[in-house]
């Protein structure tokens, strides 16, 4: 009997990774409004933890390794669902949204990127003793704000609606913009890695990086997204679609932008969230579809599958001295994680304060400057560069090679990056809960919640009145602004 049950058993590791992936989605499922109101948590955190609990770490039921699975799965896999997330974003900012804030997201998008790309490679350069070029290489994936972690801090849940919905805004704004401009950083810092000659370089990175990729690949996106919005009004008034299918035409529009971007080799995240921004420019489709929580069902099923599959990929070996890396150690990626969190952005938007429109107070500032969360975009910009310095193209092969001239460098990237990756995961992942409970105790107790961290009133020292024509409906079709809220 023993025997006939064990053979008709297939305990394999993707069988288990489909039970445990299942049975985690259902568990946050359920618990999801407690998780996300009373203990004020998001999926990526808890995600990663059970990624990293049932990964080779620990109990080595989910193993990625026993699967074949080559560095072109972490990217593709990674690619889809940031562009799914950036096209999401861009579909539902407020219709006409750059034409009123573009010196807000400019100034997030430039300035304050420089400066995180460049003070992040300065702590990358004198901590970890890599080449300079290299230090801007990795300084790159981690310069943007992750859309996915960004979305689960401000959309849904109780505390996002104690934040003014103008820097929900702007901050989302920035997540869909940022992993997209982070290729002109990250192909800076390669050419300069890969390349001898200055001229080269800069020829290189202007017709390749910015015209071809980036300023092509936007436009790409835009005019992709009008002529789906003007394709769809026109199926929809002839009744040539179905219910099922007008709501199935948001995720194949956008897998069918990261298509044209990594065919043509143009920025695949500017494409996504070109063709969002295109096509939901007029608040039509927000507007038929404000009831369907489709960014919601995508977040909870994509993105936390994609962090489990992170937690249990993390390359903990890497995290100590090795021939090849022998300045890596688990101290000094400690102080580069801090480093980073503290000195990124923060200080740079506290200096701009004054510049930048929609934040109007220095706790306002303080709250920007702390929610730029590195994740998922930052694992596709890592095998993006690993690849690009193996092969100099953008498929990567499918291990590091044993003998490469670039050796050093191509092992540098990924164990600094992940590290980086993991600890913003967790802090910016358990900030909100941080916040809420601090603000809590700072309250005189007459006037705290009934529950710890139940308070539902804006946060302190933050402007959340409208007024000025500058609030902004709450999706991109709605034209009732929030009077509360600006």
């Amino acid at each position: 009997m023993g025997s006939w049950l064990s053979k008709q058993l297939e305990p394999t590791s993707a069988h288990f990774t489909y039970l445990i992936l299942s049975l985690f989605l259902l568990f946050y499922a359920i618990f999801s409004s407690s998780i996300r109101n009373r203990l004020h948590l998001s999926e990526p955190p808890l995600a990663t933890v059970v990624g990293i609990a049932a990964g080779p770490a620990a109990l080595n039921i989910v193993n990625p390794e026993q699967w074949h699975w080559q560095d072109t799965v972490t990217q593709e896999a990674a690619r889809v669902i940031v562009s799914l997330q950036v096209f999401s974003v861009g579909l539902e900012l407020p219709k006409g949204y750059f034409g009123r804030h573009w010196r807000s997201v400019g100034m997030m998008l430039v300035p304050v990127m420089v400066f995180s790309w460049l003070v992040t490679a300065g702590f990358v350069y004198a901590l970890l003793g890599t080449r300079w070029s290299t230090a801007l290489v990795v300084s790159a994936c981690l310069a943007p704000t992750d859309p996915v972690l960004a979305a689960a801090v401000l959309q849904g849940g109780k505390f996002s609606g104690r934040v003014p919905r103008r820097l929900r805004h702007m901050l989302s704004a920035e997540s869909g913009c940022n992993d997209g401009t982070s290729f002109p950083f990250l192909y800076a810092g390669l050419l300069m890695v890969l390349r001898s000659s200055t001229g080269e370089v800069i020829r290189a990175w202007l017709l390749a990086t910015i015209l071809w990729q980036c300023s092509l690949g936007l436009f790409v996106g835009l005019v992709l997204g009008k002529l789906s919005n003007r394709a769809l009004r026109l199926a929809e008034r002839r009744e040539w679609i179905d219910p099922s299918s007008f709501l199935a035409f948001y995720l194949l529009l956008a897998l069918f932008s990261v298509g044209i971007g990594s065919t043509l080799g143009l920025d695949d995240f500017l494409v996504a969230f070109g063709a969002g921004t295109g096509f939901a420019s007029d608040g039509w489709f927000a507007n038929k579809t404000k009831e369907a929580a489709l960014s919601n069902i995508l977040e909870l099923i994509l993105n936390s599958s994609m962090f489990v599959y992170f937690g249990a990929i993390i390359p903990w070996e890497q995290f100590a001295p090795r021939e090849i890396t022998p300045t890596i150690t688990p101290g000094k990626l400690i102080g580069l994680l801090v480093l980073v969190l503290l000195f990124r952005r923060i200080p740079i938007v506290l200096l701009l304060k004054r510049f930048i429109p929609d934040i109007r107070t220095y706790r306002e500032a303080l709250f920007c400057g702390h929610f730029g969360p590195m994740g998922l975009g930052g694992l596709f910009l890592a095998i993006e560069a690993r690849a690009q310095l193996e092969t100099g193209e953008s498929i990567p092969l499918p291990r590091p090679p044993k003998n490469h001239p670039l050796k050093q460098e191509i092992e540098q990237v990924w164990p600094i990056v992940c590290f980086v990756l993991l600890g913003s995961t967790f802090v910016h992942g358990c900030s909100v809960a941080a916040i809420s409970v601090a603000g809590h105790y700072m309250r005189p107790k007459g006037e705290r919640a009934p529950l710890l961290a139940g308070e539902i009133e804006g946060l302190d020292s933050m402007v959340h009145e409208g007024g000025g024509g500058e609030s902004e409906p709450s999706v991109s079709g709605d034209e009732d602004p929030d009077p509360q809220r600006s």
